[in-house]
């Protein structure tokens, strides 16, 4: 194995610890790259690597080749999608904290053992069984939302369904071939997923749920494809998939971060298998950690290729990696997460990468308001959504809030000159927003009126405790 190549000096440092592999050298010059990049014209490998690092003939950021890189981006933006800033009306209700699989960049989950009905200690996790997500979307819907994000742990009494669930029983030693332990073990049955997708898709609700990794705990220990899957899942009212739990698309980082987590032949494989089964998808990128500039531009090629061949992804989610209460950092294997410009070239890069993905995303979650703004003028045009409750990043450390008003957004998307649009989880409806229209409030969903949703505390029924990957 290589050396990889020496830090950045405005970058993070954590990959210099490890030899791999994949490596940012290449035989491209800057300076053609960025010519290719404002042309228009489709990016290798070698291209984005070279725009990523602001040029391999030299250690650390340049700052004028960045803001050429920058500029780029936002032209780019301005082609494709325009001045509109997009945004969505939306609840996070994620079911379970219990989960066995040991990601080195979670603080998001429980181990299950802690959730069985004989343990006796203390943990701070949770789990909602159907009727109780029921509740929490039937309160949210009140207030306007009209999507439903779930992302959950894998808690091992999941099932598709009872089938499934009979399936697993057959096993000598359920628990360790397949990760199966009945209901009855744990103090809260968490039903099946097609009994929390009927659960969460009522009253009209966008459901935006079944990451890779739960549609392969969806179809462990049987021989049923992706597809099968999420075509059962749609059934029950699922109406798009994440294209979370991707972190790196690049075995070798997987290597260290998440050993015990699904691959990224399977990654693909179930993204294809969510298209197939109708189902539009999105696709994201953890970066920040161990890996290097060239696993980034590395997992961008696997994204655009997947969306060549499928194009059922509706938006790029760049998530730079919160470190301060993860495994990674807590055990030293990191120090930090992204720098500042390195977050700014993820997105401007990832705009002039997947040039057929239209929509790239700023999160204020991860990067608070005023570098949210900043990346709305490096390529991104979308600025999530309101959000109501957000676990995974705040348990991981993160501090910037955990739900966003209608005004908000258009207070801060109106004062960098850009127009406001409150858009559906698929983007193919949209509403311009007037800003002297005042107070603002969502339109889209079944029960909204344009009532502003928020008084600035939190939702009945929502987790204003400490939804990443």
């Amino acid at each position: 194995m290589r050396e990889p190549a020496a830090p950045t000096d405005e970058g993070s440092d954590s990959a210099s610890d490890f030899e791999f592999d994949v490596v940012p050298d290449t035989d491209q010059s800057f300076e053609n790259a960025l010519a290719k990049a404002r042309a228009g014209d489709r990016l290798t490998v070698d291209d984005g690597i070279e725009l990523i690092t602001t040029g391999t003939d030299a250690p650390g950021i340049d700052p004028i080749r960045k803001e050429q890189v920058l500029e780029a981006a936002d032209r780019r933006r301005a082609e494709v999608v325009g001045d509109e800033v997009t945004f969505v009306a939306n609840l996070n209700n994620n079911v379970t904290t219990a989960c066995n699989t040991g990601c080195l960049f979670c603080n998001f989950k429980n181990t299950a053992h802690q959730f069985e009905a004989d343990y006796d200690g203390e943990h701070a996790g949770f789990t909602k069984p159907p009727a109780e997500s029921r509740a929490v979307v039937e309160d949210a819907l009140d207030m306007g939302i009209y999507e439903v994000t779930s992302v959950s742990g894998l808690h091992p009494a999941f099932a598709l369904n009872e089938e499934h669930r009979e399936i697993l029983a057959t096993y000598d030693a359920p628990a360790k071939e397949v990760d199966y332990k009945p209901p009855t073990v744990y103090e809260t049955d968490p039903g099946t997923y097609v009994e929390q997708m009927r659960a969460m898709s009522v009253g009209g609700v966008h459901l935006h749920s079944m990451t890779p990794e739960e549609a392969q705990h969806a179809r462990r220990g049987t021989d049923w494809s992706y597809e099968e899957v999420y075509r059962e899942l749609k059934a029950a009212g699922l109406a798009s998939a994440p294209g979370t739990a991707a972190e790196i698309l690049v075995e070798e980082v997987r290597d260290v971060i998440c050993p015990g987590k699904i691959g990224t032949e399977e990654w693909v494989a179930a993204m294809e298998g969510a298209v197939a089964a109708g189902l539009d998808v999105t696709s994201t990128m953890m970066y920040g950690h161990v890996e290097n500039a060239a696993h980034r531009i590395e997992h961008l090629k696997v994204i655009r290729d997947l969306q060549d061949r499928t194009g059922g992804i509706t938006e790029f989610v760049p998530l730079s990696f919160v470190h301060e209460n993860t495994p990674l950092y807590e055990n030293g294997v990191v120090d930090g997460g992204a720098s500042d410009a390195e977050d700014e070239l993820v997105v401007a890069v990832a705009r002039l990468f997947l040039d057929n993905v239209e929509n790239i995303q700023s999160s204020w979650v991860k990067f608070g308001n005023a570098k949210a703004l900043k990346l709305l003028n490096c390529g991104a045009n979308d600025f999530m959504g309101t959000i109501l409750s957000e676990e995974i990043t705040t348990r991981a450390g993160g501090s910037f809030g955990e739900f966003r008003s209608f005004d908000d957004y258009v207070e801060m998307i109106s004062a960098i000159g850009r127009t406001p649009v409150e858009r559906s989880t698929d983007y193919r409806t949209v509403r311009r927003i007037d800003i002297d229209d005042r107070p603002h409030g969502p339109r889209l969903g079944p029960r909204a009126d344009g009532t502003p949703m928020l008084d600035g505390q939190s939702p009945a029924g929502s987790d204003p405790a400490p939804a990443d990957d």
